[in-house]
């Protein structure tokens, strides 16, 4: 494997460090308290740990509004204790990946302070433009685009009468990557970190940050999200990144971009010329909703089936895949596509569904022990920015009772709650009140439980990762899904050099009769990994119990 190759064979552990462990007892998980669980993380035998942000920011958006680039928020420690941390993660052989958020900065970045002044040469690192007249003869925004979390994408300053671009909050001003120097200070953070240590970066909306010439309004004028195909993708965004890529090349480094509404298609756009070494895509995440999560309709497994198809056919052979079902922007996954009652036997299938595809997988703090949904009885009990811009909408159309029940189901909240470490106080994350609600199921799921049974998720994880570790086909078996209109069954192969790997995973909350595909004969396999006991094979079939896996192999 080349020097740059060392990302596909890495899986990597996410930490949203607000939740994570509490290490100085404010209630807030902080840098301290992922020390303490170093050894945790390695146990589990992931590669890496990528930090959800970890700058001072005023946390509109939770460490997404970036008030200094260079250094680590109060609230979480400072750059002493990171540099501790980082020290320590690479002493047991994990890499640290930071999250690089430069589509936009926090309203209260120094940047931004300063470019409220017409003269200031910061103006220009940001988005100012003067209204433009409305056909009653006052002013209006400059164009028609939507923020994706609050309103229209345009605030307007009154001190100068201009306005400012917010793709997101209203406190989230959108950096200028037309300015050169704005570039400049971009690759001036990326050393700063790299420098200092840190294996690379997943750079947040990256493919937003280049904007159509003109900001020209966008039609037509959609309900929501209007001007996202003026800043997606743009005209100028390879060219910036390819600036970027110059400069993480100098070190042994990782770049992850996020992409929302992509394709295949596009991602190998950025990953075959080696801009980024791997691209996040939200597609296999829209099973269950259109387009956002809170637009939900019922689960389709089908559609589920054909985003990890189609991703992993269409990047074969040419880039590298993301593996993920889990993040800080997603609700919880086995309250989604799994069961909560049968919580331990459907998130160890959502495991092995998805890790066992080609490319690296990423484990979102809490996954690892099947975290489920907060559901919270009143809507101003929620936090999150982008639920808030939701619920605003809705309640223009619908009642209040299923605008509740749709925020329970979709929202970011209930993948930040805190870390379920121990059935005793504050779930063990933290020996006072935490910031915000522990789940309350926390007595039964929780760290310390599942590692004194080893039929649990969590030991399930730590055998799942190690059989891809020790299993070629993981890494290098070519892709082949069966059983492709099957409503209840995901079904794939993965085979290299005469030998094949058969995953079977059901999705049905019921037993379900399973009949294996052409070509295989499971009487001639080897039950490699399992979540029930008892697996019969009768004439090359079997009645599947809910939820049931089965990975066989063939020699």
């Amino acid at each position: 494997m080349s020097r740059n190759d060392w990302y596909k064979s890495m899986i990597v552990y996410q930490i949203w460090p607000r939740s994570f462990c509490d290490g100085n007892g404010d209630g807030i998980g902080d840098l301290w308290g992922v020390l303490s669980k170093l050894d945790y993380i390695s146990s589990l035998g992931v590669d890496a740990i990528w930090f959800s942000p970890l700058y001072p920011s005023p946390n509109a958006d939770f460490g997404y509004d970036v008030a200094d680039y260079k250094n680590i928020n109060p609230e979480y420690g400072d750059l002493e204790v990171f540099k501790k941390v980082l020290d320590e993660a690479h002493a047991r052989g994990l890499r640290v990946f930071m999250d690089l958020v430069v589509n936009h900065t926090s309203d209260e970045h120094e940047w931004f302070k300063q470019s409220r002044d017409l003269h200031s040469p910061y103006r220009s690192y940001y988005f100012w433009r003067r209204g433009s007249k409305s056909r009653s003869g006052g002013i209006k925004p400059p164009n028609n685009w939507d923020s994706l979390f609050e309103g229209g994408a345009w605030e307007l300053d009154e001190d100068t009468g201009e306005y400012y671009l917010h793709i997101f909050s209203k406190k989230q001003p959108d950096l200028n990557h037309d300015n050169p120097a704005v570039r400049e200070e971009v690759k001036g953070i990326m050393r700063f970190w790299l420098d200092m240590g840190v294996d690379g970066f997943r750079e947040d909306v990256i493919t937003f940050i280049s904007k159509t010439p003109g900001l020209p309004s966008a039609f037509p004028k959609l309900p929501a999200a209007t001007g996202m195909s003026k800043y997606v993708n743009g005209p100028h965004v390879h060219e910036y990144l390819k600036e970027y890529r110059a400069v993480a090349d100098e070190y042994d480094c990782m770049l992850l971009g996020e992409g929302p509404r992509m394709t295949p298609e596009t991602a190998l756009s950025y990953l075959e010329p080696g801009e980024l070494d791997l691209m996040f895509n939200f597609a296999h995440m829209e099973a269950d909703c259109v387009m956002t999560d809170f637009l939900q309709r019922p689960f389709s497994l089908r559609k589920l089936k054909r985003a990890f198809s189609e991703w992993q056919e269409k990047l074969a052979g040419k880039a590298w895949n993301t593996l993920y079902i889990e993040n800080h922007d997603h609700p919880r996954i086995i309250s989604r596509y799994g069961s909560e009652r049968y919580r331990t036997e459907s998130g160890k299938m959502l495991a092995a569904a998805y890790m066992l595809q080609q490319g690296t997988p990423f484990i979102y703090q809490g996954q690892e022990i099947g975290m489920t949904n907060l559901r919270l009885p009143r809507l101003d009990m929620y936090v999150d920015v982008m639920l808030k811009n939701n619920c605003r909408i809705a309640s223009k159309l619908l009642p209040q009772s299923l605008v509740l029940k749709l925020a329970q189901n979709s929202c970011r909240d209930s993948a930040r709650t805190p870390m379920q470490w121990t059935g005793g106080p504050w779930a063990g994350f933290s020996e006072t009140r935490p910031w915000f609600y522990v789940n309350e199921n926390y007595r039964d799921v929780n760290v310390e439980v599942e590692e004194k049974d080893e039929n649990s998720l969590l030991n399930f994880y730590r055998e799942l990762i190690a059989f891809r570790k020790a299993e070629p086909l993981v890494m290098e078996g070519e892709y082949k899904e069966h059983l492709k209109q099957s409503p209840n069954f995901y079904v794939y192969s993965r085979e290299a050099g005469g030998r094949r790997m058969l995953v079977i995973c059901s999705f049905a909350d019921k037993e379900t009769y399973f009949t294996c595909p052409e070509g295989f004969d499971l009487a001639k396999g080897e039950l490699v990994l399992k979540n029930h006991e008892l697996n019969v094979v009768v004439n090359n079939q079997f009645t599947a119990r809910p939820y049931e896996l089965r990975v066989y192999l063939f020699e």
